[in-house]
């Protein structure tokens, strides 16, 4: 009996030529086959070509993470102890009216205030005779009156601010008090959710490559890589959000509520810099100015730098130029007075006037599928209309807590200057939630063939005392 075969694919070759015909083909039409010849070296590690990916650990390093119980989270920062106003000189005689003040200004009779112009360089002592809603007047402790003592003009624009009091003899005390004024903030908390999604076929398919999951996990299961990544990619939207957030503009019924993040506290009520892109000498003064701004608000003594990779380089140079690259005195009592922890997370400490400072290179900022893609504005480029120039070098942050009156606990409480709240209660922790639901996994919810992890977070951030920080455009 003869034996015949289909195909030729058992007939060997007359000549010694390795043709895809001498071997078994198990691909399809069309496909290559080497794999089936040849015995490839396969790296079967995963390669990670871009480093660790992810970008959160800004908020684990500067703030912390609180519980809230409502739809928003409500707290009021005490006002300054001492004002400035602008107003406007109204008169030639010796007792001048100063207007233009505003509405329920808190200067009272028998103040002596100090009034200098914003044209003559000239300053001039004075004393509170009578007040109004919105103006006062005062006598000159010089004979000659204000315009008579160097100001331009009776209706120059002064700056006035109150350096005590004086009463004469046998008078009655004070008619008016002042009260410490409030200034009340608020924030909604937004909600993130993320998806993995996983067939029953896939979870069993075993791929040749060696992968690693960001939570640790290892294998040759392509999906433990996959979920990882949905994972680490969730956390990073966490933080990115709690930078990037805004709140929507009235009319804009389409969009959600939204919230204030980071860049929008500081636009609204922080300290706007451009420097620290020049030469180091220019750096220098820059950074001088952004200390007398530091000393027109709170003086917070510790602070903490997270930059870009340029403006990291700028500081470095500007040390440099300076003979002072390191510590100089640098204290680092936010790490527990050690600069060995301060240098084990990534940060260099310096010191300038009063202030300590730890800078970090701040990954988001680098990142080229994030704010590292956003280009340096041309000098040519005109500012938002925030008045702000697109890209974000870097921010100065205040280290330690400040002291606010939370108005749903009724009590004054001490918070860090930036921290997280996220919605918790008894029954439902809403700071990181995770779930499996379908029949794959061990965890059989539905008759769906697949696996389907979910992932949510309710938060929102809370930008304390948001006049001490500062952002470089």
């Amino acid at each position: 009996m003869a034996i015949t075969q289909s195909g030729n694919n058992g007939v060997p070759a007359p000549n010694k030529v390795a043709i895809a015909s001498n071997y078994l083909d198990f691909a399809t039409a069309g496909q290559a086959n080497w794999s089936q010849q040849y015995l490839p070296d396969l790296i079967e590690q995963e390669a990670e070509a871009y480093g660790k990916r992810t970008i959160s650990g800004f908020l684990a390093q500067v703030g912390a993470e609180e519980p809230m119980t409502s739809d928003q989270v409500i707290w009021s920062e005490q006002g300054r102890l001492h004002l400035k106003y602008a107003g406007k000189i109204n008169g030639t005689s010796s007792s001048v009216a100063i207007d233009n003040l505003p509405t329920g200004h808190a200067l009272r009779v028998g103040d002596t205030v100090v009034i200098s112009g914003n044209v003559s360089d000239i300053t001039v002592k004075a004393h509170v005779t009578t007040i109004a809603a919105n103006a006062i007047t005062v006598a000159t402790y010089t004979a000659a009156h204000l315009t008579g003592a160097g100001f331009s003009t009776d209706n120059e624009d002064v700056d006035i601010f109150v350096y005590g009091s004086e009463f004469t003899k046998g008078t009655s005390g004070r008619s008016e008090s002042i009260s410490p004024q409030f200034k009340s903030f608020s924030n909604k908390p937004i909600i993130l959710k993320d998806k993995y999604h996983v067939n029953g076929s896939d979870t069993s398919q075993i791929g040749w490559v060696e992968v690693t999951g960001e939570a640790g996990q290892s294998g040759y299961l392509w999906y433990l890589k996959a979920e990882g990544d949905t994972k680490s990619r969730f956390t990073d939207y966490l933080e990115m959000s709690m930078m990037e957030a805004v709140k929507k503009d009235s009319g804009h019924a389409s969009a959600p509520d939204g919230s204030e993040g980071l860049f929008a506290a500081i636009e609204d009520r922080g300290i706007l810099s451009n420097g620290l892109d020049s030469t180091a000498s220019a750096n220098l003064a820059e950074f001088d100015l952004v200390l007398k701004e530091l000393d027109k608000q709170g003086a917070i003594e510790e602070n903490m730098l997270y930059v870009n990779r340029d403006t990291a380089l700028n500081i470095d140079d500007m040390l440099a130029a300076q003979n002072s690259y390191g510590s100089g005195g640098t204290s680092y009592g936010v790490f527990s007075n050690s600069e060995d922890m301060a240098l084990n997370l990534g940060f260099s400490g310096f010191r300038r006037g009063s202030y300590d400072f730890y800078k970090s290179d701040w990954k988001y900022l680098n990142d080229s599928m994030t704010r590292g893609s956003v280009d340096t504005p041309a000098a040519s480029d005109s500012p938002d209309a925030t008045g702000n120039t697109t890209q974000i070098r870097g921010v100065l942050i205040p280290a330690g807590v400040s002291s606010v009156y939370d108005e749903q606990l009724g009590k004054n409480l001490k918070r860090p200057f930036l921290h997280v709240r996220y919605r918790a209660s008894q029954t439902d922790d809403r700071r990181m939630k995770s779930w499996i639901t379908g029949s794959v996994g061990g965890n059989i919810t539905s008759d769906l063939d697949a696996m389907e992890v979910h992932y949510l977070s309710e938060r929102c951030l809370v930008v304390q005392g948001a006049n001490n920080f500062v952002m470089f455009n």
